[in-house]
């Protein structure tokens, strides 16, 4: 009889755990962030390969997509709308937010989802006057379970004075952090780990990636500046994160992380 008992004791609690790790795939969400380098596809066999860089995407099977370095009809791109061009090639819905005007067109952030957009909203993020315009390009979209989540991609100043930067972290948490709304925060922040930019950051997000694997150069990687981080931190698990080893396409390479919407 005691053994009896404690077989079903053990059972119970074999059930409970993994009730407790199980998945719902339909809360399931994989997002990549991708510097694209204005589609230039500087390591590959011909210019703007757009056909490889939709590849890569399509390869990771995204719901959503943070693309940085995003040309719109500009000289340099041959006019092509690449947001636009990289949602068809991936069957993708897209969106172009504005930083600024350039080369006869424009330059700025690109998402691509899944799912339709419930909404949009570009916000201007602070630069100084002689410093480039910068963006944080927020969707809302609705996934599989019919939990809505927010999803913003951005790009921070590249220079080495990191007082743009940080008072873009700032304003990103402000716009942002003030309410309990489920958000993925995905981008090119052009700091590392330790600097003050990230870790103002840290304060209202939370890092998808445990490690600190880096992401730029493509070829070689040294340093981290692309990151995956959501809030708020009790409606998310993290199943899965990784650094594409993808060298040819951009000048960084594309990270991926795979989260879980959980109820808080």
């Amino acid at each position: 009889m005691k053994r009896y008992i404690l077989g079903v004791f053990f059972t119970t609690l074999l059930t409970v755990a993994h009730a407790q790790t199980s998945i719902d795939s339909s809360r399931v969400v994989r997002v990549l962030s991708y510097n694209i380098y204005h589609g230039e596809t500087v390591g590959a066999s011909k210019p703007f390969d757009l056909d490889l860089l939709a590849k890569i995407i399509s390869d990771t099977k995204p719901d959503l997509v943070a693309l940085q370095e995003v040309d719109f009809k500009t000289n340099r791109v041959l006019k092509m709308d690449l947001v636009t061009e990289l949602g068809l090639r991936t069957k993708m819905q897209a969106v172009f937010g504005k930083a600024m005007a350039f080369d006869g067109g424009e330059y700025g952030e690109g998402v691509l989802s899944k799912n339709s957009f419930l909404s949009t909203k570009n916000h201007a993020l602070a630069a100084r006057a002689n410093k480039e315009p910068r963006t944080a390009l927020e969707v809302n979209v609705q996934i599989k379970s019919g939990d809505s989540i927010r999803f913003v991609g951005t790009h921070l100043d590249h220079t080495k004075d990191e007082t743009d930067r940080i008072n873009q972290a700032n304003q990103i948490n402000a716009i942002f952090a003030n309410n309990d709304l489920p958000t993925i925060l995905a981008g090119d922040l052009n700091a590392t780990p330790e600097t003050e930019t990230i870790q103002i950051l840290y304060k209202e997000w939370t890092p998808s990636f445990l490690n600190n694997t880096p992401t730029y150069p493509a070829v070689n990687p040294k340093i981290k500046i692309d990151y995956i981080l959501y809030r708020p931190a009790n409606r998310w698990r993290v199943i899965e994160t990784k650094v594409i080893e993808e060298e040819k396409a951009s000048d960084h390479r594309p990270v991926l992380s795979v989260l879980e919407l959980i109820d808080g």
